[in-house]
């Protein structure tokens, strides 16, 4: 399986919202044969050294470390978010923005990370992460990654903004966005930022919360 990605696509799609100065070590092979590798890459999930170096680089054949040496690079310099803000922002026109959906999703690391935790529910220490995608589910926003033993409401105030404030940077506003979320999101305080930021919250009622308000009641 090779990434359906022309030259054409990633020099003036992906590279061209990279910085003149990469922040990296320079090699013979071209930069858009690099990018097409790390997207197939986090595409499949197949491991670094199994990535079949031979279908992406025809010129110069350079080997596993050098492409994983270059996504790990530009993602610790923050270029891949800064790239990822302004191609956004180039082609939101192409979004649907009639609604907007926000969710969660655990990632099992089972080699650890930075923010791991055992999650119950999947039998694996898991990584959570929040999301906001278009109506059509193309992905518009992501939060920081949290330890995976936490739920999707775990600091919801600080990654909703966090999200917001990457919208912004797009160039999109998020006051009158219609944004749907399950039982998962029922919090107060979710309602209320949605409400200053003129987002219409149309989040599912848990019920548990409804029971631990009926027996404060009684």
């Amino acid at each position: 399986m090779v990434v359906n990605l022309s030259k054409e696509f990633i020099t003036e799609k992906i590279l061209a919202f990279f910085p003149e100065k990469k922040l990296a070590r320079k090699t013979k092979a071209p930069l858009w044969q690099i990018v097409k590798a790390i997207i197939y890459r986090l595409k499949t999930g197949c491991q670094w050294r199994e990535l079949p170096i031979q279908s992406f680089f025809d010129e110069v054949l350079i080997c596993w470390q050098t492409v994983y040496y270059y996504f790990n690079s530009w993602s610790e310099s923050g270029i891949w978010q800064k790239v990822w803000i302004q191609f956004l922002a180039h082609e939101k026109s192409c979004l649907d923005l009639s609604s907007i959906q926000l969710d969660g999703s655990h990632t099992p690391a089972k080699r650890g990370g930075e923010a791991v935790g055992y999650q119950g529910r999947k039998k694996s220490k898991t990584t959570n992460a929040l999301f906001l995608t278009d109506k059509n589910g193309l992905p518009i926003a992501m939060s920081p990654p949290f330890a995976g033993n936490h739920n999707d409401l775990f600091e919801i105030e600080s990654h909703f903004q966090k999200m917001l404030a990457d919208l912004q940077l797009s160039d999109i506003s998020p006051d009158g966005l219609f944004m749907n979320a399950d039982a998962g999101f029922d919090s107060k305080k979710l309602r209320e930022n949605c409400q200053k930021m003129g987002i219409i919250p149309n989040i599912d009622h848990n019920k548990r919360n409804r029971k631990k308000l009926i027996i404060k009641i009684l």
